[in-house]
């Protein structure tokens, strides 16, 4: 909201510039353009909050009809064939307000994304949508056991059941999925490979060429070692003289000798040592 405030006060100060000289057309223009901005923000809000209304009206019927469910479930015994069919036509009414609460916060989320309202309590609330879902789904599960434990079978129960069960197996697949992708996302950020050895050495992998390190594409990529620069913040070099000879800033490591007087390098800030390359290059003598 503070975005559409801060649009509102743009759109007023480029109107009062009119009386103040300057071009009239194109101040008339930007005007025209921030309140045409406001009006599709304030649009896609109304429809946002009105879609996460009918969700939570939606829940609101659910639990009612549950409440229902647990009732008839008392009286079953007393006057078995009502309350059975009481229970099946709430259970019905269940799953197919659970499918559309399922398929409006879906849309939810995809208006959030493509959305220019990045509002982070309007994404809390949708997560919370999506959690009540899935919380809904375990009480259907639970209440097929219960009634199960009584030997009563509803088949629309079962139904339901099934059907709600393959959308959870999905749901859980695609989070696994996406928790995959993410994992190997924050792998190959936080990737990055090390070598180290004589002129000689580095010469002979084309990984010093004529002077130059890692200038042609066809040094040996696997003589490097591959490193987690959130873990590995030291590399021994085994060695009384080194050179770093890939671009890190100065200020983010130390070379530094042990009692034996051979180097370690010492990585001190990874986030600015690594952020001109991923590659690193020493040469020891």
């Amino acid at each position: 909201m503070k975005k559409l405030v801060v649009l509102i006060m743009c759109a007023a100060f480029f109107a009062s510039c009119n009386n103040k000289g300057g071009s009239n057309e194109q101040l008339r223009a930007e005007n025209d353009s921030l309140l045409s901005e406001l009006t599709q923000r304030n649009s896609e809000l109304d429809e946002m909050m009105g879609t996460f209304n009918e969700v939570q009206e939606g829940f609101r019927q659910i639990n009612a009809a549950e409440s229902r469910v647990d009732l008839q479930r008392g009286t079953i015994t007393e006057n078995a064939a009502s309350a059975k069919q009481q229970i099946a036509s709430d259970i019905e009414f269940i799953t197919k307000t659970m499918e559309e609460n399922k398929a409006q916060i879906a849309k939810l989320q995809s208006m959030l994304k493509n959305s220019k309202n990045n509002s982070a309590q309007l994404k809390k609330a949708v997560e919370a949508l999506t959690a009540e879902l899935a919380a809904k789904t375990q009480r259907i599960e639970e209440l097929q056991a219960e009634l199960a434990a009584k030997n009563i079978r509803i088949q629309e129960l079962d139904e339901a059941v099934t059907g709600l069960t393959a959308d959870k197996e999905n749901l859980t697949a695609e989070n696994e999925a996406k928790a995959k992708t993410v994992s190997e996302q924050d792998k190959a950020i936080n990737t990055a490979w090390y070598v180290f050895g004589t002129k000689a050495e580095l010469k002979s992998q084309k990984i010093l060429q004529s002077g130059d390190v890692l200038k042609s594409s066809d040094f040996n990529k696997d003589y490097f070692t591959q490193i987690d620069v959130r873990t590995t913040k030291e590399v021994k070099l085994y060695s009384k003289r080194a050179e770093v000879l890939t671009n890190h800033p100065a200020s983010s490591y130390t070379l530094d000798k042990d009692d034996k007087g051979q180097l370690t390098l010492r990585i001190s800030n990874p986030k600015e040592f690594w952020s001109v390359s991923k590659y690193l290059v020493i040469q020891v003598k």
